[in-house]
């Protein structure tokens, strides 16, 4: 039994772990940060938490006795695909990112983009109202934007003493479609949207939305990955372990 520890927290993940339950022979563990309340639970092993930085991953690596480690973890989440690269080379177990592609700018979008969500914040001034998807953990950066009115959407609330702007919280969990989209820029007057450019098709509909409507995009572009394998859709992270099983 060769067994895979799964990094998740992604729509990819939760279908590669899905499929990877089906397979004789393979046995795999997702892990889940812990961040969002109520998670999509994948099937299979399941492990919330985090492992308490490079060495905690490699211990965990060591002690499950982990053969194949896939980080299918989101885009921006820099800190553990950073962790799963150095933890993965310390303990010599083979390492594979799954990394969905970034959107693209269209001839017909209206993007500013910018390299962090502070940048964002920076160069949103001149909106009105502003469509803010960047996840709760990001609200503090437009706190200051008392002259934005701000329509906040995120999968959970924010936290009691959490720094908020002014507008109003929206809690919803995508995938989202294009009609939900663009009545949300019309009900609202939205004026700017503020997103990270995570890529899929989950969230895409509000980029479709704002190029039919004429909204400005800020977006915020996608951090350094570590350097490693890499893959952008499930089907090859699978035919990378199928090679694996191969030869092992």
């Amino acid at each position: 039994m060769i067994r895979v520890l799964i990094l998740g927290g992604t729509g990819d993940a939760a279908e590669l772990a899905t499929r990877v339950a089906t397979i004789q022979g393979l046995e795999a563990i997702t892990s889940l940060a812990g961040r969002t309340r109520e998670p999509s639970v994948p099937l299979g092993d399941l492990r919330v938490g985090g492992f308490g930085g490079v060495a905690g991953l490699a211990s965990y690596l060591r002690v499950m006795q982990i053969d194949l480690l896939i980080d299918a973890t989101h885009p921006f989440a820099t800190q553990i695909s950073l962790n799963a690269a150095d933890a993965a080379t310390e303990v010599g177990v083979p390492r594979l990112m799954l990394i969905r592609p970034p959107w693209e700018k269209g001839s017909d979008d209206r993007w500013i983009e910018v390299d962090c969500v502070e940048a964002a914040a920076a160069v949103v001034n001149q909106a009105q109202r502003v469509f803010l998807t960047v996840g709760r953990q990001e609200l503090a950066a437009f706190a200051h934007c008392e002259k934005i009115w701000f329509l906040m959407r995120m999968i959970d609330p924010p936290t009691d003493d959490a720094l908020v702007p002014p507008g109003m919280i929206l809690c919803d969990r995508g995938p989202f479609t294009l009609n939900n989209e663009r009545q949300i820029l019309i009900d609202h007057k939205i004026d700017t949207i503020v997103s990270k450019n995570s890529g899929g098709d989950a969230t895409k509909p509000k980029i479709i939305a704002a190029r039919e409507l004429g909204v400005k995009v800020v977006m915020v572009n996608r951090p350094a990955i570590p350097p490693g394998e890499h893959v952008t859709d499930v089907d090859c992270a699978l035919a990378w372990l199928f090679d694996r099983i191969i030869h092992n």
